[in-house]
């Protein structure tokens, strides 16, 4: 796993969001499709550093957030921008598609 796709909890999602482009994943380690995508975060985490956050939460482990947003299946990308939730993708992504989703916000 990479060092720049932080792994976040209940307790510091808002802080984490608060400024900037952050984009969230929402997963869990069965789930196959995160697994899939977490390599592609990994990369996009590197190309879009200075530009944007990329950050996990365990749904099993922080159930609170995920049922603000009412994440039922996961993968669940959600996309921030200073605080305020701007769009989201439910489902594994290809590279490209995650770069232009997380792009739409700069």
């Amino acid at each position: 796993m990479s060092d720049l796709v932080a792994h976040i909890t209940d307790a510091d999602f808002q802080s984490t969001v608060a400024e900037g482009i952050t984009l969230v994943d929402f997963w869990a380690p069965w789930c196959g499709p995160c697994r899939m995508i977490a390599p592609i975060l990994d990369e996009l985490a590197g190309e879009l550093k200075d530009k944007a956050k990329i950050v996990k939460i365990n749904v099993d482990e922080n159930p609170t957030v995920a049922g603000q947003f009412g994440v039922m299946s996961i993968p669940t990308l959600l996309l921030f921008k200073n605080g305020k939730k701007i769009d989201q993708k439910v489902g594994g992504q290809a590279k490209p598609q995650l770069k232009a989703f997380i792009e739409q916000a700069l």
